[in-house]
């Protein structure tokens, strides 16, 4: 497996990448509990250096929050390449609250949308075509 931790690819991508991933933490959340997916086309994550160059840059980026890390890239998946990144700190307990609303919340907004049902769904903050779309400006910003 090659290392791109000196690649300077993956080095501007992992820069362009941490205030995304520090605004997916909670509010109040003390910088705990973020995470960050991206849904790209296939081509297009080629060419930004592949799923595992991707995927390292989000782990630097995410280490340098201090972040614990699980990290996941998957190609040809029905999204296209799928790329993630989540923060598997625990919690001190005076954040623990914020970050399980949080977490309420998202999985309020997921299953309102599977079910369909009728009105406004509860908001979400971050959706991962907000962050994919967040990720491209991001790269498109850097030199690679």
């Amino acid at each position: 497996m090659a290392s791109y931790a000196k690649d300077p690819r993956c080095i501007a991508m992992a820069d362009a990448l941490v205030p995304l991933l520090r605004r997916t933490c909670p509010e109040n959340g003390g910088g705990y509990g973020g995470s960050y997916q991206v849904n790209l086309d296939d081509e297009e994550a080629v060419g930004l250096g592949g799923v595992e160059l991707i995927r390292a840059a989000m782990r630097k980026a995410a280490r340098q929050l201090g972040w614990k890390v699980t990290t996941i890239g998957m190609i040809g998946t029905r999204h296209g390449t799928m790329v993630a990144v989540s923060d598997t700190r625990e919690a001190p307990e005076e954040h623990s609250v914020a970050i399980n609303d949080a977490m309420n919340d998202r999985m309020r907004a997921a299953l309102h949308k599977v079910w369909g049902e009728p009105g406004p769904a509860p908001v979400q903050r971050g959706s991962v075509a907000l962050m994919t779309q967040e990720f491209r400006a991001a790269v498109a910003q850097t030199s690679l």
